[in-house]
């Protein structure tokens, strides 16, 4: 029980440090509301869902000094650049005070949900944090802890995560939010966008170095 805290304290505290996964959502959520966001969350609690079963399973892919991990990572960083340069490309072009017929809304936000869905697994999986993250609680735990145990790692990060994520998206979602950040979101995206790029550039350095 001691190490589930362990890990679980150490999970959520990662959770609290702002990544692409968690601009993502807030961006959504400003940008289309809460509820189409909620997509995002989901797909980005798949994303680490699929992480979490790599790591804990003992995948010989998903070992730091695998050269299809290294694959990934770079992959990770170049979708990191793109997301950055994305977010500083289209800095004030959300408008968050949109309004449409419950018809087109419904419309909307289905195909908005869909598409929140696809990012967010997207995001989750290419994020070089999240891989380096797992690897080193699955290390924590070691090899000898039982399956059950690793289960209930698994479901317990799984859930807090989508949990978590859902939280932020209903924060930021709120209308009365939303009008608050309506006039900062520009410099917001601008800000989003150039920590995802340093982010991406300090881990390819830090890569190279191992290298």
């Amino acid at each position: 029980m001691q190490q589930f805290l362990l890990v679980a304290a150490a999970h959520f505290l990662a959770l609290l440090s702002p990544g692409p996964d968690f601009f993502l959502v807030a961006r959504m959520s400003m940008a289309s509301g809460w509820k189409p966001a909620t997509g995002a969350c989901l797909g980005i609690a798949l994303a680490n869902g699929l992480f979490i079963v790599l790591a804990f399973g003992g995948v010989s892919v998903f070992r730091p000094d695998s050269q299809l991990f290294l694959v990934i990572q770079l992959a990770g960083c170049g979708y990191l650049l793109y997301m950055g340069w994305l977010f500083i490309r289209h800095a004030g072009g959300s408008s968050l005070a949109g309004v449409a017929s419950p018809g087109e809304t419904r419309a909307l936000n289905l195909a908005t949900w869909w598409r929140g869905l696809g990012m967010g697994f997207v995001s989750g999986i290419l994020n070089p944090k999240n891989a380096l993250f797992y690897v080193s609680l699955a290390s924590l735990v070691g090899n000898q802890t039982s399956p059950a145990w690793k289960l209930i790692y698994g479901l317990w990060m799984f859930s807090v995560v989508l949990l978590w994520d859902l939280l932020v998206a209903l924060a930021i979602g709120n209308a009365t939010v939303r009008e608050r950040f309506s006039r900062v979101l520009p410099w917001l995206e601008r800000v989003t966008g150039g920590i995802l790029i340093l982010l991406a550039l300090v881990v390819i350095a830090a890569t190279l170095l191992r290298h």
